[in-house]
């Protein structure tokens, strides 16, 4: 009442003062549409220079035995009033959701009377406005219920930053990009992309220059941002997971049987150059590709970001979010172009200062090239794990450390007036080979744990093996859209692939953990998998416009998703604690 009376007051003053401002009915335009079934959605167009109040909006549905739900509104703006304090207001547009109880079957009219209240910029409020639109609703039997309301908008970090891109200016978002990208090389997804670069760093000899190590880092990141900038805005514009056509294991064990192969070269095993035709064309700089070509070594990074980094990181899912809402794909690929830069940041330091960090010519640099190829081989046996069996995978884990042991010389008897260095590369040697042998006896014996080879071996009062919960498979649309609508309790969906890293992290760390286990008692857990990519995975994908896993969609006991209480990412069990107690 004392906001109405104050508007009538700002009113009369302004029409006092002989100022221009719009009918109500001009600067705040209403439209309305179905969604779904069960669902209208209202939009208000709002005059620049005006905004609409959030608390004031009030709805009655025509006939008045037609019950509606709470309203869902699109987050606005924080606004200083003078009087009022902070309020929260809409610029340029309003979206409400307003949900429709209904008991029938077939389409449904509807007529919404619509009360709002907004303000100008230039000092005038108007009186609360009741304006009316019609819509009808379709029947909810043959139409699928929509995601919720702007998910762009979600309280969840892909969802705020798809936001960022649409509000933000230009140099704001290349600014914002670049720092995610410098937080996303900190990612353990990025860390083989060092041994890589600087195996092809270390391979082109002590000669290389400064310069010559720069460019070829150079090269390397620009091959890996264009890589990310094109595949991202396909898959905006497409709405698919380009990255999972890659993840299978005859596309991963031909990648990683690449870095075999560069390895090999790095034991000396042989050398990698051109053919000899091709060779008289060209220089000799630029003849033999162990590492001195740029478009060798473009093409390396463009491979890297498509098969070291498989799983979709927030802000790689908030820009594709962004691309396939708006189809601003050119934004979107700058955006992907730039986080790729900086997520190559501390590759091109690598770059810039692998020509001090290597020793001169002689027995060091050979043992240092050793060394890149194991390191390039401990990234090719990464690679494949996620499709490998887990014995297969402890057995290559075990096979890379005890060898390089041996060549340490960890079983040989040190001399009698050994050095220092030689004393402790012998110790690194034979803990290697404990470790190493450890996992040779865990993948025997059956272990399923790398970081607990050992595991079996346990005495009978050791703690039972961590629990972990139980998903039930949902296959398509319409046996989702089932099980939510019969649940009758709080449901969580998880979108899971076996090619995906961070969803058996989820799956390791946080799924196992029993204050998880015990907080989610009460709640159906269902999951998605996505590692065949199939049409009814993209879908349900699509539905929730997501781009790929991990991903934890949460609903309420009536089948509709909580806003802002996705998951897109791998959390710790801490992490996800608090977004549990968040969903109540």
């Amino acid at each position: 009442m004392l906001r109405t009376l104050f508007a009538l007051l700002l009113c009369l003053s302004a029409l006092a003062h002989g100022e221009e401002f719009l009918d109500p009915l001009v600067a705040f335009k209403p439209t309305a549409k179905a969604v779904d079934g069960q669902t209208a959605e209202v939009r208000f167009a709002i005059a620049k220079g005006y905004y609409l109040y959030r608390d004031k909006f009030r709805f009655k549905a025509e006939p008045e035995s037609t019950a509606l739900g709470s309203a869902q509104y699109a987050p606005g703006k924080m606004k200083k009033d003078d009087l009022f304090g902070d309020v929260e207001v809409y610029f340029k547009e309003a979206v409400i959701r307003v949900p429709v109880e209904r008991n029938s079957s077939g389409p449904l009219p509807l007529t919404l009377k619509v009360t709002s209240q907004g303000c100008a910029d230039g000092g005038i409020c108007y009186p609360p406005q009741v304006q009316t639109v019609s819509l009808t609703l379709p029947d909810p039997a043959t139409t699928p219920a929509a995601p919720p309301l702007n998910a762009a908008a979600t309280g969840d970090e892909s969802g705020q930053i798809a936001q960022l891109l649409k509000d933000a200016g230009f140099w704001a978002i290349v600014a914002s990009f670049f720092g995610f990208g410098l937080l996303l090389s900190l990612t353990p997804c990025v860390f083989p992309m060092i041994p890589i670069l600087s195996g092809i760093i270390v391979g082109s000899g002590h000669q290389v220059s400064h310069a010559r190590a720069f460019a070829l880092s150079l090269a390397y990141v620009l091959g890996m941002a264009v890589t990310y900038a094109a595949a991202g805005v396909a898959a905006g514009m497409t709405g698919t997971l380009l990255s999972a056509a890659l993840q299978n294991a005859w596309v991963l064990g031909s990648f990683a049987l690449v870095f075999v192969v560069l390895s090999f070269s790095m034991f000396g095993f042989y050398e990698l150059q051109l053919p000899t035709f091709l060779q008289s064309r060209m220089s000799e700089e630029a003849a033999h590709l162990k590492g001195g070509s740029l478009p060798g070594v473009t093409a390396m990074g463009a491979l890297s970001a498509l098969i070291v980094g498989p799983c979709v990181a927030a802000p790689l899912a908030g820009a594709l979010l962004y691309i396939g809402q708006t189809g601003d794909a050119v934004l979107g690929g700058i955006a992907l172009f730039v986080m790729a830069l900086g997520m190559g940041a501390p590759l091109l330091v690598v770059g810039a200062t692998a020509k001090s960090a290597l020793p001169k010519s002689g027995p060091w640099m050979e043992a240092v090239k050793k060394a890149f190829g194991v390191l390039l081989l401990a990234t090719a046996v990464w690679m494949v794990s996620p499709v490998l069996p887990v014995a297969v995978q402890m057995l290559a884990w075990a096979l890379l450390l005890i060898v390089p042991a041996i060549y340490m010389h960890a079983l040989d008897p040190l001399p009698a007036h050994a050095t220092g260095w030689h004393r402790l590369w012998k110790g690194v040697g034979i803990a290697m080979v404990v470790a190493g042998a450890a996992m040779l006896v865990g993948a025997l014996s059956g272990a399923k744990d790398p970081l607990q080879p050992l595991g079996n071996f346990r005495g009978a009062a050791a703690p039972a093996e961590a629990k972990h919960l139980t998903f039930a498979r949902v296959r398509t649309l319409a046996e989702l859209d089932e099980r939510l609508r019969t649940a009758g309790r709080p449901v969580m969906l998880d979108f899971y692939a076996d090619w995906c890293v961070s969803c058996k992290e989820m799956e390791r760390f946080t799924f196992s953990d029993a204050r998880v286990q015990q907080r989610l008692a009460d709640t159906l857990l269902l999951q998605v998998d996505v590692t065949a990519n199939s049409d009814e995975d993209k879908a349900l994908l699509k539905r929730f416009n997501l781009f790929g896993p991990p991903g934890i969609i949460f609903f309420d006991r009536g089948g509709r998703e909580i806003d802002g209480l996705r998951v897109v990412g791998f959390q710790n069990a801490d992490a996800f604690l608090k977004t549990l107690a968040r969903a109540g």
